[in-house]
């Protein structure tokens, strides 16, 4: 008999939710509030997943650089306050990025750029400005570098984002796809990056400009607190559940099987819920899907990264928050100082500074030793004129094989067929960033996990018709950096 059958009248139905990364978590939170009765089952030992966060000497980390964005929905954001209280502290943006070999804040300020950008840099922007209706657009099918060239020119691509989505996604720029254009670069023009950095300026910034959310005892307090509350409301959360595979019955997915040691479990619920990665849904379906779909999952893929955390004998390396590296001279595309997003004065004697190391299993950096990158990661930042002065303590890193959905020009095609399948399986919905291959901020998860609760019906069903609604709203998420 099955859980669908089983539920009687006036009961609440029953939710499995696969993954307890930020999607998962914040769709128990809100199932939990008189919606259904959910169960969470998650790999890992604890919640959160690149969301999380740990301790290194005493310093709350990352897994690399982590901000809870203003711009948030009024509903996610009301929560996370709500749960967070006095530890959530409005936090200043006081980061830098690397242009003309020079060092400029970020976000962009005017006064700044005017006084810092290299003047033939300058100057190839403003020409690139005024020339840009006598330019000749782009020939042939589009990609992220002909909608980037024709939309800001050649100086801000071919010197910024250019090397910088190379670094990101090991590709060279026309082969990736226009979407990352439109979910990535939130100023398609000079003049929309000059409006931005105007409002900037004293007197024209509202509250919240040029600042983000930050727990005190790192990012992943936010996870913590969700899933407390969540517990709070009802929901069970089953770490160390390995699932090995997911039964359907036809179109409708009938349950979920974990493995803890050699005891096998099976899951039955009204609908599943998940957030894992969509390629990982089509390998543990039993049976599995057609030819087709099995084959555009595995044509799907993912960048890893490399965090590489170097903990020092300082106080402090620099005032920054975040160092920006879009030279392709430099394998790191990013590096935060931990203790300066939630301002920690303690403790005494220690920092650390965490590197992003886009990187793939099996090229050269993911094998070598903490020692080898820590080396490595010194000798950059001597390259850059940040040299490592303060004695070195040692060296940690932490390996994700899925940071970064890679949208090269054939992905929409592969994604749409995975999709459209998982589209059509009764009692499955799958979203969050691993489930519809979105490369969104923590505040986007949220709000998909919040539409996915708000289409459940008392029923146990899924409201189709609302969440197409909601996926069209999803389209217009753009990464908040």
């Amino acid at each position: 008999m099955t859980a669908q059958s089983q539920k009687k009248a006036g009961d609440l139905p029953r939710v499995t939710v696969l993954g307890a990364g930020p999607a998962g978590i914040a769709a128990a939170y809100a199932l939990t509030k008189g919606k259904a009765k959910v169960e969470v089952l998650e790999r890992a030992k604890v919640a959160g997943g690149n969301s999380t966060s740990f301790q290194i000497d005493g310093i709350w980390c990352d897994y690399g650089s982590h901000r809870f964005h203003p711009v948030a929905d009024e509903n996610v954001l009301a929560d996370v306050k709500a749960l967070l209280g006095d530890d959530l502290l409005l936090q200043p943006r006081h980061g830098r990025i690397r242009l003309g070999g020079r060092w400029i804040h970020f976000p962009l300020k005017l006064q700044d750029a005017i006084l810092r950008l290299p003047p033939a840099f300058a100057a190839s922007l403003i020409g690139d400005m005024a020339l840009k209706r006598f330019r000749r657009r782009s020939q042939g099918p589009k990609s992220f570098s002909s909608v980037l060239y024709d939309g800001l020119g050649p100086t801000i691509s071919e010197n910024f984002y250019f090397p910088y989505v190379k670094k990101l996604w090991g590709l060279d720029p026309d082969r990736l796809a226009v979407m990352l254009a439109e979910r990535r670069v939130s100023g398609s023009s000079i003049g929309k990056i000059l409006g931005k950095m105007m409002k900037m300026l004293p007197g024209m910034r509202g509250a919240t400009t040029g600042r983000f959310y930050y727990p005190k005892k790192g990012f992943g307090q936010i996870s913590q607190a969700m899933v407390a509350a969540a517990e709070g409301q009802g929901a069970e959360f089953r770490f160390g559940a390995d699932i090995v595979r997911i039964e359907r019955d036809g179109t409708r997915v009938a349950a979920v099987v974990t493995r803890e040691g050699r005891t096998e479990t099976r899951h039955e619920a009204d609908q599943v819920y998940s957030t894992i990665p969509l390629t990982t849904v089509v390998r543990l379906m039993d049976p599995p899907p057609p030819p087709e779909v099995l084959m555009a999952a595995q044509s799907i893929r993912f960048r890893g990264m490399i965090l590489v955390y170097l903990i020092l004998e300082a106080d402090r390396f620099t005032e920054y928050d975040a160092h920006y590296f879009p030279e392709l001279s430099i394998p790191i595309s990013r590096m935060s100082e931990p203790k300066n997003y939630s301002s920690a004065t303690g403790p005494k004697g220690r920092t650390i500074l965490c590197a992003e190391l886009p990187c793939d299993p099996g090229e050269k950096w993911w094998d070598m030793s903490d020692e080898e990158l820590g080396k490595h990661y010194c000798a950059w930042l001597g390259n850059l004129g940040l040299p490592v002065t303060m004695p070195v303590i040692r060296c940690e890193t932490r390996r994700i094989a899925h940071a970064y959905p890679v949208y090269d020009l054939d992905y929409q095609r592969h994604f749409e067929t995975v999709d459209n399948w998982l589209l059509g399986l009764d009692g499955f919905l799958s979203f969050g960033r691993q489930g519809l291959f979105a490369h969104d901020n923590t505040h986007h998860a949220f709000a998909m996990a919040y539409a996915a609760a708000d289409s459940l019906t008392a029923g146990g069903d899924v409201d189709r018709t609302a969440w197409a609604a909601h996926r069209h709203e999803f389209e217009s998420h753009r990464v908040e950096d």
